[in-house]
Formats: structure tokens, C-alpha cells, sequence
């Protein structure tokens, strides 16, 4: 049960390329309670659960401004330069990208998804 004034859940976040899902409490730039805070891209935040603390939130993800796809801020979904970037976009432009994005996303696609699981799975 929530205490007055705090926030319901609006709807559900869902990230369109992993399937995450979670419940979402604010959509824009300048959160609920987080007075000095204004975010550089409008977002789907979360109060954070992990706190009593009511200024504390989490960011669950944006729209990628290329293709507006809606990515959760996972680093196998999307990055932030700017602006949010789903993975796939970066991928096919990633020409148009400075070298230290570049060779970030060259060491993401180094190690497979769910490589580690894997190896470990193995001992």
C-alpha cells in the first residue's frame, strides 16, 4: 500500500529489444521530489524501491531518437551520447560516432551475451 502523496504506478515500461518490464511511476525530465534534478532526455522513472528515501529514483530507459524505439538503459540495449541510442541504430551508424563510442561498442560486441553464464555454467 502507498502513503499519501506517493507516487501509483502510471503504467508498465517495457524495453523493445530485451523484453525487460517494470512498472513506472513519472515520464519526463524533472521527477517527482527530485527538485534540483532535471534529466537530459525525457525518461520513464521508477521511485526507487530499494529506499524510503523519496527523492531517490531510478531511470528505466527513453525512446532511441533515431528510430524511437522504446530501450531500457541496459548497456546490451542502448547508450547515451547526447541523446539515448538503441544498440542497433549505434551499430549502423556508428561511423557518425567519436572513436571512444566506437571502440565501446567494439569491447560490448567482443563478449557474447550471456558468455559469462556460459563459462560458469561449465565449472
Amino acid at each position: 500500500m502507498t502513503s499519501p502523496g506517493e507516487q501509483e504506478p502510471k503504467g508498465v515500461f517495457e524495453c523493445q529489444l530485451c523484453g525487460l518490464t517494470a512498472p513506472y511511476s513519472y515520464v519526463g525530465q524533472k521527477p517527482p521530489n527530485a527538485r534540483t534534478v532535471v534529466l537530459l532526455e525525457e525518461c520513464f522513472v521508477l521511485k526507487d524501491p530499494f529506499t524510503s528515501d523519496k527523492d531517490k529514483f531510478l531511470i528505466l530507459g527513453s525512446w532511441c531518437s533515431l528510430c524511437s524505439k522504446l530501450v531500457c538503459v541496459g548497456p546490451e540495449c542502448s547508450l547515451f551520447y547526447s541523446r539515448r541510442f538503441c544498440l542497433p541504430c549505434v551499430r549502423e551508424n556508428l561511423s557518425a560516432f567519436p572513436q571512444e563510442i566506437r571502440q565501446d561498442v567494439e569491447k560490448r560486441q567482443a563478449v557474447p551475451k550471456g558468455a559469462s553464464k556460459k563459462l560458469a555454467s561449465r565449472t
